[in-house]
């Protein structure tokens, strides 16, 4: 009973610290007086818990706010700088690593190329050497509070472990267990989609947004869902898959088994396949005799040309069918498009929000927003990054916390 009582006191205490703690994160600066309206906590508590979160180093006094009458309270922020982060994005060539504050700046990036075959060992040497190259870098001693792994394919987050990396072709990586043994700091590991949606939701263009849909297109198409601000993930990681919806059961064949898969029709390797099937069927095009990418098809559309163009707008058309799918799946307050696709904005949004609009439900479809990603290229690491930050500023607990 004692140690049931001990327990529960604890928790208390400790998410009390996580309430305030994050109070000062959203609406710092704030004063001591604010913090305890805003909680329901009393003074003295929140008097407390400050004093050992400015002892700790996670909270600063700044100047005095203005008063109401009487002294001018001292407001608290958080101290940003004294921590760090470290975030990884790992792609299917490419392994891109920062080191951030705790507001999610960047003050160190590295970048290591991933050869093809690439066994899990070697992929874990060039993971770890990548990581330690920017922790090498002069920090101060224990600042690291954490890495962040926003991982494409299969993850389960509960174990840290990379379930499938389709593109790597590597399987049940206990990339946690590895890291955490290597570098003695706790470990996050999501889905890199997932790592994308909670990254807008903390600093681009969700946040404030209680339920959206961040949807990735690149090399394959995902969804990372943020329903009443938490993470969707489904019942066995799966959630988010649109990529392997279907939009047309007679179009080209996906590595899923399936025929007309939406990521069959608007990724990058589907679009730059359509367009060389044009050029060999006869259609004249800037890109003729060049390596047709979809970076390439880009710029033949600002060049102007009218194949690029076409095929940038049909790609608006295929992609707003698969979101008008979801807004009427789960009627979200916003969608946000990011991955390569976003660069070509101004070709492909005029006729995705017009397929939206012609397809979805009309109340749905009228509420629902539909935009780019905020923080762009580096979504994902920075949704990394965050990985860590929610675990810092919001941890999660059951009832065995307790018991």
């Amino acid at each position: 009973m004692a140690n049931h009582l001990v327990g529960s006191f604890q928790l208390m205490k400790s998410l009390n610290k996580t309430l305030i703690l994050n109070v000062i994160r959203t609406d710092g600066p704030i004063s001591r007086a604010e913090i305890a309206k805003k909680t329901n906590l009393t003074p003295p508590t929140v008097t407390n818990i400050v004093s050992e979160l400015i002892s700790s180093g996670l909270v600063i006094e700044r100047n005095l706010g203005e008063s109401k009458g009487g002294r001018k309270p001292i407001m608290l922020t958080i101290n940003t700088s004294a921590f760090h982060v470290v975030g990884v994005d790992v792609g299917s060539r490419q392994i891109s690593i920062v080191v951030t504050d705790l507001n999610a700046s960047v003050f160190e990036s590295h970048q290591v190329d991933l050869p093809h075959p690439l066994s899990e060992g070697r992929f874990m040497t060039l993971l770890k050497n990548g990581i330690r190259t920017v922790m090498d870098k002069p920090l101060k001693e224990g600042s690291i509070v954490g890495i962040g792994i926003g991982m494409h394919g299969l993850v389960n987050p509960d174990k840290g472990v990379a379930i499938f990396a389709p593109n790597l072709n590597l399987r049940n990586m206990a990339l946690r267990e590895q890291l955490e043994a290597e570098f003695h700091v706790p470990v996050e590991v999501d889905n890199d989609v997932r790592a994308m949606a909670l990254g807008e939701s903390w600093f681009g263009n969700g946040r404030g947004i209680d339920n959206f849909i961040c949807v990735n297109v690149g090399n394959g198409v995902g969804a990372g869902i943020i329903l009443d601000q938490k993470l969707f993930r489904g019942a066995s990681f799966t959630a988010g898959e649109v990529g392997h919806t279907t939009v047309d059961p007679d179009g080209p064949p996906c590595t899923c088994g399936n025929n007309g898969c939406l990521q069959t029709l608007v990724s990058g390797p589907a679009v730059a396949a359509r367009a060389r099937e044009q050029i060999q069927a006869g259609r004249s095009s800037v890109l003729e005799g060049k390596d047709i990418t979809g970076e390439a098809i880009y710029h033949a559309a600002l060049e102007g040309d009218a194949l690029a163009l076409d095929i940038l707008r049909q790609t608006g058309r295929y992609l707003g069918i698969g979101l008008a799918n979801l807004i009427n799946t789960l009627n979200p307050e916003r969608v946000i498009v990011g991955g390569g696709v976003a660069k070509a904005a101004q070709f492909i949004m005029g006729p995705l929000k017009d397929t939206v609009a012609a397809r979805a439900l009309d109340t749905p479809a009228r509420s629902t927003t539909i935009v780019t990603a905020k923080l762009g290229d580096q979504a994902t690491v920075i949704g990394a990054v965050t990985l860590v930050l929610r675990k810092l500023f919001t941890p999660e607990y059951s009832q065995s916390d307790v018991s």
